[in-house]
């Protein structure tokens, strides 16, 4: 069996144990580790697991922030009676674009949570090393660990704020629209497209740059 197959297997039977535990422990990072070390998986595992996971909410993201800005390009460039429908679809647009950011931040969330787990961990192991060449080669390998980790972090950190200011350029003409749907309340939106779309680029490139990081991060765990 393959180690991404095994690793999928050992976490479905994690998910069922979970089911058995009480809500107060689940709740308790501690013994959610516990739990899963019980089932082989280290925290080295789990943080590759979640970082993987966050890259892939951020390419999710990259696409519903791209479908809301098509959204309000359809609704600038409206005509007629079709204004109506078009801002539903812009509505419903911002909405998935809001849904996938909070999943986004949520993610680089548990992430930060297993690497300080796992670095504090690491660090007090070292001391149970006799060998002082091993220790020192660990040590080693955690410094690596911790600044490559630390790329990823700066990377997740950027794109995520960067979520925030577009949101809130969306949100704002979603309201105006939602209070003034009519043609004249469109024309006053017709000349922000072009900054819209340059937000948006900018968050998209953030985007992207945290992805590849995320992928050197998993690359060089998976490596040592």
């Amino acid at each position: 069996m393959s180690r991404s197959r095994h690793t999928s297997h050992r976490l479905a039977l994690i998910m069922c144990a979970a089911m058995l535990v009480p809500a107060t422990v689940t709740g308790c990072a501690t013994a959610a580790y516990t739990i899963q070390e019980q089932f082989g998986i280290e925290k080295r595992d789990i943080l590759v697991d979640r970082v993987g996971d966050v890259a892939k909410s951020q390419d999710e993201a990259k696409e519903e922030f791209e479908d809301a800005l098509s959204a309000f390009r359809a609704v600038v460039a409206v005509d007629g009676g079709e204004l109506e429908d078009r801002y539903d679809d812009l509505s419903r647009a911002y909405d998935r674009a809001d849904a996938q950011a909070s999943e986004v931040r949520n993610r680089v969330e548990s992430v930060k949570r297993v690497s300080r787990d796992l670095f504090r961990e690491w660090e007090a192991e070292l001391d149970d090393y006799s060998d002082a060449g091993l220790r020192r080669s660990s040590e080693r390998q955690l410094r690596q660990t911790r600044q490559t980790y630390d790329v990823l972090a700066d990377k997740m950190d950027r794109a995520t704020e960067s979520m925030n200011p577009v949101l809130s350029v969306f949100r704002d003409r979603v309201l105006f629209l939602k209070h003034n749907l009519n043609a004249r309340s469109i024309a006053s939106l017709e000349g922000e497209q072009a900054d819209l779309e340059d937000d948006v680029a900018r968050l998209i490139a953030e985007m992207e740059q945290s992805i590849s990081a995320a992928d050197d991060f998993i690359q060089s765990m998976r490596g040592s």
